[in-house]
């Protein structure tokens, strides 16, 4: 391919891809802790349930960060240009993860303990609520005529890439660590082995020219002063529907990931190395999901490829309660494999139609803001509610939680008019 803006295709996508491919695996490793061993460290309780419950809310405090993350960062992409804002990001992002690594538990430290945590856990936020809209941004704005959702979707690829290595690790943690051994220090390699993944995607974006869209804006004045005022008194109905658009593809892989995990081995009994493994296959079909939803949407339109990912959603819901309930492992791995297939269809083709709904000068204010506001709903709260949910009323509440996420998603593509859903 030709290059553009001074960098090749490839290299451009690589770049995309492999920030979003941390930030999975920077969130996903805190998600497996949370459902594995931050409860008895961090949140001492007589209650095993609580401890998971304040774990979770631990874990939840990212995706309010992730708004305000979004504006800084919006903010200087949209005024200064993509690239260094990507940087940017990802330093704090990376930072705040390897530092857990280094924490002290509540037996040794007291409430420093978790303070400190959600301290690092609010940085973690910050750093990600600039990280996906603008890796989606580097790609789409550097896409051929007629590639942009097949470009869209090496952001959202990063989701399984960072989960395939963060189970990954903990697996082979698992198999090599004994419990203690685990609880004691294992659970802290997988945070400071963040570093090696950080320092490949600075290496790679430091190589990166500012993006062609971004720079026509730039050289005709149409860059806001404040980009966040302009988004919301100009592209308010864009913003609420992308932010209402994300909610299936988050409540879908929060629930098939963080709680069916701390479910499944806590409630069910099944060993954390067997659940790992299952997940490892399972996220092959998320893969494959996004594939092929996004290089249809670039035949048929992005927005036809939601629609199908947010009614599978809430089919999945309700299948849910009898098929993760399930005592036999291979049962409960159909449903994760559907499930995170249809989020595929969910998912993919966000990196291509998040940034369509807006113009160069608020494009990264608008589709950071709506990707991190949608996840506080969609995944921020999730894990916790899904968790109350099921103490309480059983998995087919917890089903009927995701059926609400898909049926909200799925609205939001009639608050735009139909030839903005389905232009490729």
């Amino acid at each position: 391919m030709a290059a553009r803006g001074g960098a090749s295709h490839r290299r451009i996508l690589f770049a995309s891809l492999v920030g979003t491919a941390v930030e999975f695996y920077d969130f996903y490793i805190y998600a497996t802790a949370a459902a594995l061993v931050f409860g008895p460290l961090f949140f001492p309780s007589e209650s095993a349930s609580a401890q998971l419950m304040l774990a979770y809310a631990s874990f939840g405090l990212a995706f309010v960060a992730r708004p305000v993350g979004a504006v800084l960062f919006g903010h200087f992409g949209d005024r200064i240009g993509r690239k260094s804002t990507l940087v940017a990001s990802l330093v704090l992002m990376g930072c705040s993860t390897v530092a857990i690594a280094f924490l002290p538990t509540y037996a040794q430290a007291g409430w420093i303990a978790p303070l400190l945590l959600c301290v690092l856990r609010l940085g973690q936020g910050l750093g990600l609520g600039g990280e996906w809209g603008g890796a989606s941004l580097l790609a789409v704005e550097n896409a051929p005529e007629g590639w942009r959702n097949r470009y869209g979707m090496f952001p959202p690829m990063g989701a399984p890439v960072g989960f395939i290595a963060a189970n990954g690790f903990f697996l082979l943690l698992g198999l090599f660590l004994t419990d203690d051994q685990f609880r004691d220090w294992g659970w802290r390699l997988p945070f400071l082995a963040s570093a090696v993944l950080v320092a490949l995607g600075l290496w790679v974006r430091l190589k990166l020219t500012e993006t062609p869209e971004f720079l026509e804006a730039a050289q005709a004045e149409a860059l806001p002063k404040v980009p966040i005022a302009t988004l919301l008194r100009d592209h308010f109905r864009e913003t609420l529907a992308a932010t209402v658009s994300v909610v299936a593809c988050f409540a879908i892989f929060y629930l098939a990931t963080a709680f069916a995990m701390g479910y499944e081995t806590t409630v069910l009994g099944h060993s954390r190395e067997a659940f790992l493994a299952i997940e490892l296959v399972a996220i092959l079909f998320l893969a494959a999901g996004i594939v092929v939803a996004s290089v249809l949407a670039d035949r048929t339109g992005a927005g036809r490829m939601l629609a199908w990912g947010f009614a599978g959603t809430i089919a999945v819901g309700f299948l849910l309660g009898p098929m993760l309930g399930a005592p036999s492992l291979f049962v409960v791995w159909l449903w994760l494999a559907l499930a995170l297939f249809v989020m595929g269809f969910a998912y993919g083709p966000l990196g291509g139609w998040l940034p369509s709904l807006f113009p160069p000068g608020v494009r990264y204010t608008g589709t950071s803001m709506s990707f991190n506001l949608g996840g506080i709903v969609g995944g921020g709260l999730a894990p916790m509610i899904a968790q109350a949910l099921a103490d309480h009323g059983g998995l087919g509440h917890v089903g009927l939680y995701l059926v609400a996420a898909g049926a909200l998603s799925l609205l939001s593509l009639a608050i735009l008019p139909r030839e903005r859903n389905n232009q490729p």
